[in-house]
């Protein structure tokens, strides 16, 4: 069997509060393996966007240990984590956090300022990457031109283009119809069946249905784990 992409064990985070320490995660034991499809769901407090933000290197455990590809996320400085996280993982959220004033070609190339692609390599693979998701004739358009399903699939294209291993994905429907939330659900499958990891949020079931897996959260801790008729499919 592969090892996981993501292992954690005994994960917990506390915030200080006005009311004294309060433990948003505690003690979480989870294995990722590559090629999942999985559905983080949970009521609003249960912790799983604080799971969420641990995953993406966006904020550090309190307790216990996270491995990501093998490297403990938990010991590593701000460079490394940096790196780590600009290499590994593409983020996909509710609201698209497209740039306004940019075109949907450097949006999605944006990321490959920050890696030190060449300007010609940011214009190829945002191109090639556009058409994969069916935007391929609306390089040169703003965001503000297209619908909010066209701009979901524009941020996908833009976590696609550093070639992660894993996505993460946080309510990545919210924002959209039922209609379109089927076709980005629908991407989402045909790219997890080309093998890429993604672990996505969401508060709806029948979004969640499109996963292999899913995991609850109640309270800051993993109330259950299974599996979908999508894995038996």
């Amino acid at each position: 069997m592969a090892e996981p992409v993501i292992r954690v064990v005994g994960l917990g985070k506390s915030y200080e509060t006005a009311a004294g320490l309060f433990p948003a995660l505690k003690g979480v034991d989870l294995d990722i393996r590559p090629g999942e499809f999985i559905a983080i769901m949970g009521p609003s407090g249960s912790g799983k966007s604080t799971f969420m933000n641990l995953l993406g290197c966006l904020d550090t455990p309190t307790v216990g240990d996270y491995f990501l590809t093998g490297e403990n996320v938990a010991q590593m400085d701000k460079d490394a984590l940096a790196l780590l996280r600009n290499r590994t993982l593409g983020f996909v959220f509710q609201g698209f956090n497209l740039l306004p004033r940019m075109s949907l070609q450097d949006n999605v190339a944006l990321p490959l300022v920050y890696a030190g692609a060449d300007r010609e390599t940011r214009r190829e693979k945002a191109r090639e990457l556009l058409a994969k998701v069916g935007l391929g004739n609306y390089a040169d358009s703003l965001p503000n031109r297209i619908s909010g399903g066209q701009q979901q699939r524009v941020a996908i294209a833009r976590a696609l283009v550093n070639e992660p291993r894993l996505i993460l994905a946080d309510e990545p429907t919210g924002n959209l119809d039922s209609h379109t939330s089927e076709e980005i659900m629908r991407l989402f499958k045909e790219l997890n069946a080309e093998g890429i990891t993604i672990v996505l949020v969401t508060h709806e079931p029948d979004i969640a249905e499109h996963c292999k897996r899913q995991v609850r959260f109640r309270d800051g801790v993993i109330v259950s784990d299974t599996l979908t008729s999508e894995a038996a499919a």
